[in-house]
């Protein structure tokens, strides 16, 4: 039997994870590791500061008190999986929330699926674009059209080949639409994300000044083919990008050469 370990960045009690695992069953043997509270925007963290507990809730559904998701990775493949033995498949979310263009640098959800990477594990990253707040979700179109997209998707990786090299991962997103409504697949590449200032001052009831994070709207920076993540979910695509760990801008090695040589 196939093993799929799966975890999140919204916690363990996030109805996207169980929605997860709901559609994930069916192909294999799934283990749960997710984190006791929400991690968003942790980006790729481990825990080095302080020791990380399992805290087991059913069988195979654990969750690791005040880890992060990359956490949850790396101790479940060292200490769930004996020997030399690793999941088959690592599948990350359903996040509330898109991850597309840079967020992907800022996403527990993305890092968790880095980290299966770093291990030679295939992996998936799904999050759920929703309207408005994300109660949205729940109240409107659910998780059926990520669902049923990850089955699918898994499915071909079990039953055939993962489709890309090493250290790479898929960034899946889902438009916020029901399955009749989607118009299928996109293969896309990561898009420029315009990022605003969306911090909130306050004070406290002692007068101390503090500060609240806001969410920044889906605004980017469109190309000419409209071949991002961004645009394929404004069309009501669901958006595949292929990830890769090496960060290194190739085009500007030999400039800097030139710029170091020439003092």
């Amino acid at each position: 039997m196939k093993r799929i370990l799966i975890t999140n960045d919204d916690g363990f009690e996030s109805a996207g994870l169980h929605a997860l695992a709901r559609a994930l069953r069916p192909l294999g043997h799934v283990t749960i590791v997710a984190p006791s509270s929400e991690k968003s925007a942790c980006g790729h963290s481990l825990t080095l500061t302080r020791p990380l507990r399992f805290i087991s809730l059913e069988d195979d559904f654990f969750k690791l008190d005040d880890g992060t998701p990359t956490d949850c990775i790396y101790l479940s493949i060292n200490a769930l999986f004996e020997g030399d033995s690793k999941p088959d498949l690592v599948v990350s979310g359903i996040n509330k929330g898109s991850n597309l263009g840079e967020d992907i640098t800022y996403s527990g959800t993305a890092s968790a699926a880095m980290e299966a990477a770093l291990h030679g594990v295939p992996a998936i990253a799904i999050s759920q674009v929703y309207v408005g707040g994300p109660q949205n979700i729940e109240l409107s179109h659910g998780y059926d059209l990520a669902e049923q997209t990850v089955y699918d998707l898994a499915k071909k990786i079990l039953e055939g080949t993962y489709p890309l090299g090493e250290r790479r991962f898929l960034n899946v997103n889902i438009p916020p639409l029901s399955p009749n409504e989607c118009k299928g697949y996109k293969i896309t590449r990561a898009g420029h994300r315009m990022y605003g200032n969306d911090a909130h001052l306050h004070r406290n009831p002692r007068g101390e000044e503090y500060y609240w994070l806001g969410v920044h709207t889906l605004e980017w920076i469109k190309s000419e083919n409209n071949d991002c993540d961004l645009s394929a979910i404004e069309e009501g695509y669901i958006s595949i990008t292929p990830v890769k760990l090496d960060m290194t801008a190739h085009d500007e090695l030999e400039n800097l050469k030139r710029w170091i040589q020439n003092g």
